[in-house]
């Protein structure tokens, strides 16, 4: 009989340019730290307000399980997509043809979109508008699929009607309560690495 024993070992490409404190040290923006082509994790970039060390934990906690997970900081990260109703923030939230290629090429994204809700509603829109994947939404304020059907995003529990449907991808799966900041609770961990792993062909888990 074989079994194996020992750590799950992983080959992780150098990102692009030097990590930043702040976070755990998940890399500046427009870079893609690279594991396979299972699934990416989706970071808003370091900052004051984008405070990033869930997706560092989580990004952890999915590669201990055997799934290969890259993560990609989006160069444009903070601020709302130009078609939100809230500007306020002087900033906008935009995604690169490259960026778009990136997250095209795996099987399932893992998006953190941080705490305010009509960002993240949004937000998800404008990716999902660009890719045609199923992805799970991770947020620290509570959102439900209702939410997010009500301005065209396709969820696996709440469809838009035909003629609103805005969105090539769908939120098939969402974990609220991951707080920025703050180590992620064992519990959050388990729920994400189980629903990441019910999304993935089997021979990928």
């Amino acid at each position: 009989m074989k079994q194996k024993m020992g750590r799950y070992l992983s080959f992780v490409e150098c990102r692009e340019s030097m990590g930043l404190g702040v976070g755990g040290g998940l890399a500046m923006r427009a870079t893609i730290s690279e594991s396979g082509r299972d699934v990416v994790a989706i970071a808003m970039g370091p900052g004051r307000r984008h405070i990033t060390k869930p997706v560092c934990e989580i990004t952890y906690a999915l590669r201990e399980e055997g799934i290969d997970t890259s993560v990609l900081v989006v160069n444009a990260g903070s601020g709302v997509p130009a078609d939100a109703p809230d500007m306020t923030t002087g900033s906008y939230f935009g995604l690169d043809p490259i960026e778009v290629e990136r997250i095209q090429q795996f099987k399932v994204a893992l998006i953190h979109l941080g705490n305010v809700r009509l960002h993240i509603i949004y937000k998800a829109r404008l990716i999902l508008r660009n890719v045609n994947i199923p992805a799970i939404i991770v947020a620290q304020c509570p959102v439900d699929y209702e939410d997010f059907a009500a301005i065209g995003v396709k969820t696996s529990k709440v469809m838009p009607p035909d003629d609103k449907i805005q969105t090539k991808g769908e939120i098939v799966e969402i974990v609220t309560g991951v707080v920025r900041g703050v180590t992620c609770t064992q519990d959050k961990l388990d729920e994400i690495v189980s629903k990441v792993q019910s999304m993935l062909p089997e021979g990928s888990r």
